[in-house]
């Protein structure tokens, strides 16, 4: 016997049995941990895992148990506890307000990854786009998946807003929600605008440049506008003042582009989409169609 008190076997043949039993139990261990891990996969709700998360089980053959799995979550609460099952067609939504949202998820991310590499100055502007384009590797794909996304968003949105128009989705109860969605649509097409600049380039500046000149004639607030003279408004203190921070488009325009781009117009819009998102949770999931009945969801009628 050893001095921690195990027993060793004293012949060969002993050991080689001791061997065999341990590798015996070790397989019947594994094995018995495969067949557990099977069984998760095949029904993920009686894991740990899935109950530390979702304290009631999602059954979905339970109308009463489903409600109360949804409502007692703070993910699932998100969704209504039952919609419309036509109103979730592809074919009747297109799923353009959730691609909508995908690409703004594109778009955040993308842009954070632009802003390591960009400076918001007159000087070194454009010179950033070309060492993106041409020195940092995959510069030139980060740099055009988020262009891409912002032309597929501003047309997305512009579906979104169509989809809903044919459909009558703005009617009672959603016409709070329906200017909500007007509001976003501006931020949206604000985004693409003050966009266009940051590259510095002969494009960007010649669409600020034509597009601040249409702010000169807003009215109230542009120095050509309806009523805007009458209110002491000089292409010094106008709208399109205010919006290149002088009377040209230089330097001052640049980071004003910047900041309206990258900080407050995400900001705005984050906010009124968690709003959005809000207000089709209370006002009924996604408008639809008049539900359909399939026919093995038909009752008897009553003799």
């Amino acid at each position: 016997m050893e001095p921690d008190g195990k027993n060793v076997p004293k012949s060969g043949v002993g050991l080689i049995d001791q061997v065999r039993q341990d590798a015996e139990l070790l397989k019947q261990k594994y094995e018995e941990e495969i067949a557990l891990r099977k069984a998760d996969l095949e029904d993920p709700q009686n894991t740990q895992l899935w109950k530390s998360i979702f304290r009631v089980k999602h059954e979905r053959y339970d109308p009463r148990t489903r409600s109360l799995a949804v409502l007692s979550n703070v993910f699932l609460h998100l969704h209504p506890a039952r919609i419309n099952r036509d109103a979730v067609r592809y074919g009747f939504t297109w799923g353009m307000g959730g691609i909508t949202f995908y690409l703004f998820i594109v778009l955040t991310w993308t842009g954070v990854l632009l802003m390591f590499y960009y400076h918001p100055s007159k000087v070194v502007a454009f010179r950033d786009i070309l060492y993106l384009a041409h020195d940092v590797p995959f510069g030139r794909l980060l740099r055009n998946m988020h262009r891409w996304a912002a032309h597929l968003m501003v047309i997305t949105t512009w579906l979104h807003m169509f989809r809903v128009v044919m459909t009558g989705s703005y009617k009672k109860p959603r016409e709070f929600n329906w200017c909500v969605g007007v509001v976003l649509l501006v931020l949206t097409m604000l985004l693409s605008f003050t966009g266009y600049l940051l590259p510095d380039d002969q494009l960007g500046f010649w669409a600020v440049t034509v597009g601040t000149n249409m702010a000169r004639a807003t009215p109230l607030l542009g120095h050509e506008g309806p009523f805007g003279p009458q209110l002491g408004m000089t292409p010094y203190n106008d709208v399109r003042f205010a919006l290149l921070g002088g009377s040209i488009v230089d330097s001052n325009a640049l980071l004003r582009a910047y900041i309206w781009h990258c900080i407050a117009i995400p900001l705005f819009a984050a906010i009124l989409m968690a709003v959005h998102f809000w207000r089709v949770r209370k006002d009924g999931g996604i408008s639809g169609p008049a539900p359909v009945m399939l026919e093995s969801e038909m009752k008897p009628e009553k003799k």
